[in-house]
């Protein structure tokens, strides 16, 4: 697993935490996060969209993925819009801060 899968992670980790502390606020259950979060779990087991596989991280069980998205799709549009906006920021600047490969022929250019 790549430093960008474990930051893809970390951030989604967080994200669903946040989601789930939403349930229960202020010493009583959220009816409306409840029902926006069963919404979100129909929405996602029913298409079988997967963020983990969107992002590229493999999942031992595939359904976690699928589940994890629903959650995350209970929070609304702005929200995933904002979390898909921030893993392609990190792994647009993985891309651009990774090491260049360095092409031997180029190199065999210089020594002539």
């Amino acid at each position: 697993m790549s430093i960008l899968s474990l930051i893809v992670l970390a951030l989604i980790g967080e994200s669903v935490w946040e989601t789930l502390k939403m349930l229960w606020q202020q010493g009583k259950v959220s009816v409306d996060r409840i029902g926006a979060l069963i919404v979100g779990l129909l929405l996602s087991l029913g298409t079988g969209i997967d963020i983990m596989s969107m992002v590229g991280i493999p999942m031992k069980y595939s359904i976690l993925g699928v589940i994890l998205t629903g959650i995350l799709i209970s929070r609304g549009a702005n929200f995933m819009h904002d979390i898909l906006a921030s893993i392609n920021n990190i792994q647009t600047n993985s891309k651009l801060n990774a090491p260049k490969e360095i092409d031997p022929v180029s190199i065999t250019e210089f020594r002539d």
